[in-house]
């Protein structure tokens, strides 16, 4: 690496007791980019001092950081916004060094044990029963309630390492083995829940309202709904029933199909709750960050 003199001198100044001086050195270590995170790693390893240690654990999350917002902006850019990939890109956020082979090669297992049970003449609810029998039955994924003290149950790799993950992770891998068997499952807004939708064929994500009665009444279209928790089934006349038990008016924003990436948006606004403690504050920034950069 060029400049070793400057880096050099640039780690000496590392544990300056001046914050200023610190965020000076900080921002020009930042500049070098990735390769200057082994060297970082090797300072790290060498230094006793726990503060300097923290300090040293910044500045390679800030490098990593700023390379996961650039892979973000590309995905938010390209013209497919592919739920895998955005799905990864936030699992990156605590995992930088994330090998994704591993989960693609889980993934591609689940899809083909749901392609094989498949079959032109099901129905609709007898498709998602193949799914459920797979997802949570052969394969073992379970559900848990959200809590924001359990960060890596938000994230797709960590629940298909577990088979454990909750409402909104399980929904992401649910989505993704329907996205990827052509299976017109999409998430729907139902307040205070991550829940799918079962649309009929042609009204998922290219829903395009035909008239103004269609637009109004989006709900129309969608057969019945999924909690991805347990892959159960739900009727509209339970949805309807919890909308009343909220005292919500079951607007048609509800029940509009999210494109993914709306749903990678709510993902980032999520995760980052794990985040809210002082000490980590700095993290849910960055997360609410990245979401901004999906608007």
């Amino acid at each position: 690496m060029e400049d070793n003199k400057e880096i050099s001198a640039l780690f000496h100044l590392i544990d300056d007791p001046d914050e200023e001086v610190f965020d000076v050195i900080s921002r020009r270590i930042v500049d070098y980019g990735k390769p200057i995170i082994p060297h970082l790693e090797h300072l790290w390893e060498s230094t006793p001092d726990e503060p300097t240690q923290e300090r040293i654990e910044l500045l390679i999350h800030r490098l990593h950081y700023t390379d996961l917002t650039e892979d973000i902006r590309q995905w938010n850019d390209a013209g497919h916004h592919d739920l895998l990939v955005g799905s990864l890109l936030v699992s990156k956020f605590m995992y930088p060094d994330l090998a994704t082979a591993p989960v693609l090669m889980e993934i591609e297992k689940i899809r083909r044990n749901v392609w094989l049970e498949l079959n032109n003449y099901l129905t609709p609810l007898e498709q998602v029963n193949v799914v459920r029998n797979i997802l949570y039955h052969y394969y073992g994924l379970k559900g848990v309630d959200i809590n924001y003290a359990e960060p890596k149950e938000f994230l797709l790799h960590k629940t298909i390492e577990s088979k454990r993950g909750n409402q909104l992770a399980n929904g992401i891998l649910y989505l993704l083995i329907c996205e990827l068997l052509d299976i017109p499952v999409q998430h729907v807004n139902i307040p205070q829940q991550f829940v799918v939708a079962y649309f009929r064929q042609g009204r998922s994500n290219t829903f395009q309202p035909s008239s103004p009665e269609e637009a109004s009444n989006p709900r129309q279209f969608i057969e019945f709904f999924i909690d991805p928790s347990s892959g159960q089934v739900f009727t509209h006349h339970d949805v309807e029933t919890y909308f009343r038990r909220l005292s919500i008016d079951p607007l048609p924003v509800y029940f509009e199909p999210r494109s993914n990436k709306e749903v990678i948006k709510t993902l980032l606004k999520e995760f980052s709750k794990c985040f809210s403690g002082e000490q980590d504050r700095y993290k849910q920034e960055e997360l609410l960050r990245l979401a901004s950069l999906l608007d």
